[in-house]
C-alpha cells in the first residue's frame, strides 16, 4: 500500500532537517572531508529530527497544499525553522553546553533549512502553474483579461495551469499598472483600448474579471467589448468562487442582469429574521416569480411554517419540489395549498388550518394587455382577492399583512394599475382596526419575471428576430428579483403599518436599449442581424412609470433603499360604497359598467377609443 501525501511530506521535512544540519556542518568547514567533530554532528541528528518535527506539528505545517504554497506558507517556514534552532541550541547547551558545536552551525542551519522545506513547495507550484503539454492536438484559447487585480490573477493562474487557455494580456484603467506584470503576463491598456487590442492580438475571448463593477462600469465595458466583437465572458464576485479548476467553471456569458443590474443592497438580516423565525409566513401566489423569490429568502431565515398558495397547480408544484430540495434535512414544513384568494370558503379553510402570523399577498394578475380585455376578473381577482384575504388576515389576527403592489398604481390608465390602486386603498383602510399591521410594497418591473420583456426578447433574439418594442422612447423602472424581494422583507420588517414602502428603483432605462443589448450579447449587431420593430404602445400602457402619486410626498426611511410615500389620511366612507357597488356589477357580469365604476372610484375617464384611460387628477376621495 501507498503512503498518503501527507506521510510522503512528514518524511520529506524531516529528511531535510537532517540533510540541512549535515549541510551546515560541511558549509562550515570549507566542504572538506572528514570535518572536525564530525561524529558529533551525526549523533545529533536523532535531536535534530526530534525537536524539529515537533516544531512542524506545533506550526501545522502539513496542512497547506503545495499546489497552492504561497507567501504565508513560507513566512510560516521561516518562523519554524527559527524556533526549531533556538530549542536545538538550548537542548545541546543543556546536555553538554554547546561543546564541539561551532557558533556559526546555528545561523547557518535555519538559513539552510528555510531553503530546503520553501524551494521544493514552491518550484512544485511553479510546476504545476505552468504545467507543459506536449498534445500537439490541443487547441489554445487565446484570452484578453479585463481586470488585473486579485479576480484577474486568479484567472490567470488558473489558465495557465489548465493549458488550454493563453492570456495575452491584462486590460486595467489604473494608471500604475500600465505595462505592469502579473504572473509574467502584462497590462497592455486601458479599457478604451480593447478595440485596438483586440485588432492586434486577436483574442478568441474576452474575460470580464472586475466583480466590483457597478452598473455604468459595465456598461462601458461590454460597449468597448462590442466594438472589439470578440465574445465576452464574465467571472462573478470572489465570494462565489473557490479555489482550483472551479474558478474557470465560473466564468458565464454576460448576460443582461449584468447590465441593468444594481448596486449590492446591504440588508439588516438580523431585524428580518427577528420577524420570521419562528413564525408562521404565508405567502399567496408562491408559484409566481415574485411569490416563488420571496419563498426561498424566507425558507433562509428558518420560520416555524412555510405555507404555499396559489391556484397554478404546476407553478405551485414547481416551487414545492424546489424548496423541498434546498430544504432536505426538513427543519421547516413546507405546505403546499392550492387555492384561489378569491374562495372565501377555502381562504377561511387556509385561516383556521394554518393560522399564519405573517402573510405575503403576492398573487394578482399583472398583465397589462390581457386585463385590458378581462376587466371583471381584473377587478375580482386584484381587488376582492386582496380584500377577501386582508379580512382573513385582520379576523385571525395576523401580525402583518404584506401587499405586493407596482408603479403602475401610480395615476394608472390601466385595468392593472387600477385595481392595484384600490387594492392598496383596501389594505390601508384596514390598518389601525386591530393588531394586525397592513403595509403595502410598491416598486416596478422584475427583471425576468414571468410576462416580462426580457423572456419575449429572448426568444424572439433565437428566432432570428425581429425584436419588438412598443416604442422608442418607453421606459420602465427594472430591478433584480433577488433584490426586490429582499427589499420586500426590509420594508416589512421596518413596517409600524398603514405605510406605502416604495423601492428605490434607480434611472429608468428605456426599452430600446435593453433590446439593443440583448441582441449584441449574442454576438449579432443591432438594425443589421437583427431588426428592432416599433409596434406602438398597446392598451393601458403608459409611456413612462411613475413610483409616487402627485399627492405623496418622499419620504426617508433607516434603509436607503427604501423611500416611504407620505400622504393623507385615507377616508375609507368615501371608497366603501362605490365598492360595494363595483362587486354587485361583478356580480351581474357587466363588463362595460365594471370598466366605468373603475374609473369613476379612481377619478378617471375612459378613452373614447377603449381599453386605456386618461388620468385627470385624483380627487380628494382618491388621494386618500
Amino acid at each position: 500500500m501507498l503512503p498518503s501525501k501527507r506521510t510522503i511530506i512528514i518524511l520529506h521535512d524531516l529528511f531535510m532537517a537532517a540533510f540541512a544540519w549535515q549541510f551546515s556542518w560541511w558549509a562550515r568547514f570549507n566542504f572538506e572531508f572528514p570535518f572536525q567533530d564530525w561524529r558529533l554532528s551525526v549523533m545529533l541528528i536523532p535531536l535534530v529530527m526530534v525537536l524539529q518535527g515537533g516544531v512542524y506539528f506545533a506550526f501545522r505545517l502539513y496542512r497547506g497544499i503545495w499546489r497552492f504554497a504561497s507567501i504565508p506558507d513560507l513566512l510560516n517556514i521561516v518562523r519554524a525553522a527559527a524556533l526549531g534552532a533556538m530549542s536545538i541550541s538550548l537542548a545541546m547547551f543543556i546536555l553538554f553546553r554547546l561543546e564541539g558545536v561551532p557558533r556559526s552551525i546555528l545561523i547557518l542551519y535555519p538559513m539552510v533549512l528555510i531553503f530546503c522545506l520553501g524551494a521544493p513547495r514552491l518550484g512544485y507550484r511553479f510546476l504545476r502553474d505552468r504545467r507543459v503539454t506536449f498534445d500537439t492536438n490541443t487547441v489554445t484559447t487565446r484570452v484578453l483579461i479585463v481586470g488585473a487585480g486579485r479576480a484577474g490573477e486568479m484567472v490567470v493562474r488558473e489558465m495557465l495551469r489548465d493549458g488550454r487557455y493563453f492570456p495575452v494580456g491584462f486590460v486595467d484603467d489604473k494608471p500604475e499598472l500600465r505595462k505592469a506584470e502579473i504572473q509574467r503576463v502584462r497590462v497592455l491598456g486601458d479599457v478604451d483600448a480593447i478595440p485596438a487590442l483586440c485588432r492586434e492580438h486577436r483574442p478568441d475571448i474576452i474575460v470580464i474579471a472586475v466583480p466590483s463593477a457597478d452598473t455604468g462600469q459595465m456598461r462601458r465595458i461590454v460597449e468597448r467589448c462590442e466594438e472589439g466583437g470578440t465574445p465576452m465572458r464574465l467571472l462573478p464576485g470572489l465570494s462565489k468562487m473557490v479555489a482550483g479548476a472551479a474558478v474557470l467553471n465560473e466564468i458565464r456569458e454576460v448576460s443582461i442582469n449584468d447590465l441593468l443590474g444594481r448596486e449590492k443592497v446591504e440588508l439588516d438580516w438580523g431585524t428580518i429574521t427577528a420577524g420570521l423565525e419562528r413564525k408562521t409566513v404565508m405567502v399567496s401566489g408562491a408559484g409566481g416569480s415574485i411569490g416563488a423569490e420571496l419563498c426561498r429568502q424566507i425558507l433562509r431565515l428558518a420560520p416555524t411554517r412555510l405555507v404555499l398558495v396559489d391556484r397554478s397547480e404546476f407553478g405551485l408544484y414547481r416551487i414545492h419540489q424546489e424548496l423541498l430540495q434546498e430544504d432536505a434535512s426538513r427543519r421547516t414544513p413546507i405546505v403546499a395549498v392550492l387555492g384561489d384568494v378569491c374562495d372565501a370558503v377555502a381562504v377561511q379553510q387556509l385561516m383556521l388550518a394554518h393560522r399564519p402570523q405573517v402573510v405575503f399577498h403576492a398573487a394578482a394578475y399583472k398583465h397589462v394587455p390581457i386585463l385590458e380585455e378581462h376587466c371583471r376578473e381584473a377587478v375580482l381577482n386584484n381587488v376582492f382577492g386582496s380584500q377577501l384575504l386582508a379580512d382573513a388576515a385582520h379576523a385571525h389576527a395576523c401580525e402583518r399583512f404584506v401587499l405586493i403592489s407596482t408603479d403602475k398604481a401610480v395615476n394608472p390608465v390601466s385595468i392593472l394599475g387600477a385595481t392595484k390602486r384600490l387594492a392598496e386603498v383596501v389594505c390601508e383602510s384596514r390598518n389601525g382596526r386591530d393588531r394586525t399591521r397592513f403595509i403595502t410594497v410598491r416598486f416596478g418591473n422584475v427583471l425576468g419575471s414571468d410576462g416580462s420583456a426580457i423572456p419575449l426578447f429572448q426568444s424572439q433574439i433565437k428566432q432570428g428576430g425581429p425584436v419588438t418594442v412598443t416604442h422608442p422612447d418607453v421606459t420602465r423602472y427594472f430591478m433584480t428579483n433577488s433584490e426586490a424581494c429582499g427589499l420586500i422583507l426590509q420594508a416589512a420588517a421596518m413596517g409600524n403599518g398603514g405605510e406605502i414602502f416604495v423601492l428605490d428603483m434607480g434611472n429608468a432605462v428605456r426599452v430600446a436599449y435593453l433590446a439593443e443589448q440583448m441582441i449584441r450579447l449574442t454576438g449579432a449587431v443591432p438594425g443589421r442581424d437583427i431588426q428592432i420593430q416599433f409596434t406602438g404602445l398597446r392598451a393601458g400602457e403608459k409611456l413612462n412609470e411613475e413610483l409616487f402619486h402627485d399627492f405623496e410626498q418622499r419620504g426617508q426611511t433607516a434603509h436607503p433603499k427604501i423611500f416611504l410615500a407620505r400622504h393623507p389620511q385615507l377616508d375609507w366612507s368615501r371608497y366603501e360604497g362605490e365598492l360595494a357597488r363595483l362587486r354587485r356589477l361583478c356580480d351581474a357580469g357587466d363588463a362595460v359598467a365594471i370598466r366605468a365604476q373603475l374609473w369613476h372610484i379612481c377619478g378617471l375617464t375612459p378613452e373614447v377609443t377603449g381599453g386605456g384611460a386618461i388620468n385627470e387628477r385624483y380627487p380628494p376621495a382618491c388621494a386618500g
